[in-house]
């Protein structure tokens, strides 16, 4: 579990950027680069602390790796009333 509120934050990122490049076209390999990518640019950065880098990493790839998180809801039929 991510505690960090910085760490959060960049959780919170990634993951909609994710589902953003998912509903653009994007499948989980690329999704994957992305992830490793921007997960590079924050040890280069020393943003964060090297294990919250870590944590981030995990739970990311934890996100992507459920596939409920890419599913498109179905749209409720709306209902007549008389």
């Amino acid at each position: 579990m991510l505690q960090n509120a910085l760490t959060i934050r960049h959780y919170q990122k990634l993951t909609d950027s994710l589902v953003e490049l998912w509903n653009r076209g994007y499948r989980h390999d690329e999704l994957r680069m992305f992830v490793d990518g921007y997960i590079a640019a924050l040890r280069h950065a020393s943003v964060l602390e090297p294990f919250q880098v870590h944590r981030l990493e995990e739970e990311t790839f934890r996100y992507i790796h459920d596939p409920s998180n890419f599913e498109m809801p179905l749209p409720q039929p709306e209902v007549d009333y008389y």
